[in-house]
């Protein structure tokens, strides 16, 4: 290798990362390579059978490898962008699905009512007609669009935000079920304690009911973050370019469809693997005994 200006590099001298990059494509290249020529040149005129269909396979296989290598930067891309939706959506969700869970237990008529209208109308539509009444339908791109610093940057473009808010709209509404449900589970006596060491109503269920409630609803809320990262993939319906949109720019630019849907589905996968150990974690890190514990619910 040289460098640019023209003197020699070794890649020993290169660091980790970039070294085992390079290794690994070298690895890739020269295999894929090696096995075409076995079979194409040396063995395929010769040998049919198990034998051949072993080597086409094998060939198939690191060739396969090679286009994910080739693939991974704008997948990388666009995970960032899917993560970036769901992590922001599901935090902006929680917050408004917070008082709607309290709303339908604990408020007046007035409030419980306009709380059961919020929840069933978003979960009773689907969330794709959501984006595009949110998209195409209402204005709300040109106002975003006309947001100073919109677009550029790091700040995303219109059409991401467009999704945040669909997404944290439809989250939400799933989500205060979600916390209603652990909030109906905690014993109705807390309160009433609570009332009896002199805290206000408001009082008692902001310090004693919701700590215990919001613990027990870290299942649910598990399950609305594995569901917000597939269901990300909507967003590439109003142009958003996140995994999805990115793998599907990838099968039309080269043709290679299923491989890159593959591809793909390994990266969501991936992701929801990953989220679910970490909500596991957090579950046991927040968990205190006899409150949202989870071993002593199994």
């Amino acid at each position: 290798m040289t460098d640019r200006e023209g003197r020699g590099v070794d890649i020993g001298d290169l660091p980790g990362a970039r070294r085992l990059v390079l290794v690994a494509v070298g690895v890739l290249f020269w295999g894929w390579l090696l096995a075409r020529w076995l079979h194409d040149w040396v063995l395929a005129p010769d040998v049919t059978g198990a034998a051949a269909g072993a080597l086409e396979w094998l060939a198939g296989g690191v060739e396969f490898a090679a286009f994910t290598a080739a693939s991974m930067p704008a997948l990388a891309a666009g995970a960032w962008i899917t993560v970036y939706l769901t992590v922001l959506s599901i935090l902006l969700g929680l917050v408004i699905a917070v008082p709607l869970a309290v709303a339908r237990i604990y408020g007046g008529p007035v409030l419980r009512w306009i709380a059961l209208s919020y929840t069933e109308l978003i979960r009773g539509t689907p969330l794709l007609a959501q984006l595009f009444v949110l998209y195409f339908g209402l204005p709300t791109t040109r106002y975003i669009r006309d947001i100073p610093g919109v677009g550029e940057g790091v700040v995303p473009y219109a059409a991401i935000w467009v999704a945040v808010i669909g997404f944290t709209i439809n989250s939400s509404a799933y989500q205060a079920e979600y916390i209603r449900s652990a909030l109906q589970s905690v014993d109705p006596g807390q309160l009433v304690a609570a009332r009896s060491v002199g805290l206000s109503r408001l009082e008692g269920i902001r310090y004693v009911v919701l700590p215990q409630g919001l613990r027990y609803a870290i299942p649910g809320w598990t399950n609305e973050l594995v569901y917000l990262v597939k269901y990300s993939s909507l967003a590439a319906f109003i142009t958003v370019p996140e995994l999805f949109r990115a793998a599907r720019n990838i099968g039309s630019d080269t043709f290679r469809v299923l491989d890159i849907y593959l591809v793909a589905a390994l990266f969501y996968l991936s992701l929801v693997l990953t989220l679910s150990v970490a909500m596991r974690r957090f579950e046991a890190a927040v968990a205190i005994p006899g409150v949202g514990s989870a071993s002593e619910r199994e």
